[in-house]
């Protein structure tokens, strides 16, 4: 039977998006529902400072008159700025295990962008490599960490059955607390003594303050990475917003040359293992349940780690790893997560290698000539 589409521009149709996916997921352990407020907030231009740049349309498909998948279409205006590239993006890509359905929604984002007069096609991506990225090829078993994607399996066939090709592999290291040996340990206060670098913790009493000197670190930082695009400030401080909820300030670091930052690396503890208990929803009783099972979290994720460049191969970014280790260790997480990093990063890799941690996750983004 042919198959529908739909742009979801009314208020039912983007709630019918935003819960979509609990009919995809439904009876998988790995899946950790997303906060429905917090999909609200991502996908209104109004509340989203993401949208003071860039666009999307938001399409539902459907099958023999019942939902079946759904797709955002998104030009990101401040990334081909950035690159100097005609690339529109995917994301928020769902659908169920049927080529025609996938199909469907990958040529009606395709005709949007191609309207836009872009070049290619790449996802997924919601919204950019600030937010969720990639599509996961492996360790289907294990659920995402914090702010990190999950799919089924099957998506891969339907992705590379439309004809994506794959552009870029990102990877996420794990390590456990019996992994750090003592010949590390003797490394890392090695490097301490050799460097002029001071490692401080995060100031959650001037925090605002902070953020405004990680805005610095981090567009520096970052700015020569693949598909980076620097986030505004309206963008960044929307997400430290967010962000201070569920900081611990003894996994977060500012590395500074006399009294000048020049590193940053934040480690945040894996609130995915309580939202996965909530079901999408703080209210009216998930708020209790949040904070039950926030007491129960015992895993980190290191999901950003930059020196700017003059500062590099110096051994700052072994020192943020051995600090996140021990403050970590210390307050009784027992394994962490360090994600993503670009294949092509070779020097973050070998460090994260070099201290013990191994690769166990890849995420994939895919590009469409159109």
């Amino acid at each position: 039977m042919a198959i529908t589409i739909r742009e979801a521009s009314s208020k039912s149709d983007l709630n019918r998006f935003i819960k979509f996916p609990w009919k995809i997921y439904k009876g998988d352990p790995n899946w950790v529902p997303p906060l429905i407020i917090d999909m609200k907030t991502k996908l209104s231009p109004k509340k989203n400072p993401y949208f003071q740049h860039s666009r999307a349309k938001y399409f539902l498909a459907y099958k023999e008159g019942q939902l079946a998948g759904r797709i955002a279409a998104t030009v990101n205006a401040n990334h081909n700025k950035a690159h100097n590239e005609k690339t529109g993006f995917f994301g928020f890509f769902e659908s169920i295990d049927d080529q025609e359905t996938a199909d469907s929604l990958f040529n009606t984002a395709a005709e949007y962008l191609r309207n836009e007069n872009l070049e290619t096609i790449r996802g997924p991506a919601n919204f950019n490599s600030n937010d969720d990225w990639g599509l996961l090829i492996d360790a289907f078993d294990k659920p995402p960490a914090v702010m990190m994607p999950y799919n089924p399996q099957y998506y891969i066939k339907l992705v590379e059955g439309y004809g994506f090709k794959k552009v870029m592999d990102l990877y996420a290291f794990r390590m456990s607390e019996y992994e750090m040996t003592d010949r590390l340990m003797r490394i890392a206060e090695m490097l301490k003594k050799r460097t002029k670098i001071t490692i401080r913790k995060l100031n959650m009493k001037k925090y605002w303050d902070e953020v405004k000197l990680i805005k610095q670190i981090y567009n520096k930082a970052w700015e020569a990475n693949w598909g980076f695009v620097p986030m505004t400030d309206s963008e960044f401080e929307h997400i430290a917003k967010d962000m201070k909820l569920i900081i611990d300030p003894e996994l977060a670091y500012i590395a500074e040359d006399a009294g000048v930052p020049v590193g940053f690396s934040l480690g945040l503890p894996n609130i995915n293992q309580a939202l996965i208990h909530l079901n999408g929803r703080l209210l009216p009783f998930g708020i209790f349940k949040l904070l039950h099972y926030k007491k129960q979290v015992h895993q980190v994720r290191v999901l950003t780690m930059g020196v700017i460049p003059e500062y590099r191969n110096r051994g700052i970014d072994a020192i943020f790893y051995i600090e996140t280790f021990m403050n970590g260790t210390a307050k009784g997480y027992d394994s962490g997560e360090f994600s993503w990093m670009l294949e092509t990063n070779e020097a973050m890799n070998r460090a994260a290698e070099n201290m013990g941690a191994k690769p166990y996750k890849t995420y994939r983004l895919f590009d469409y000539k159109l």
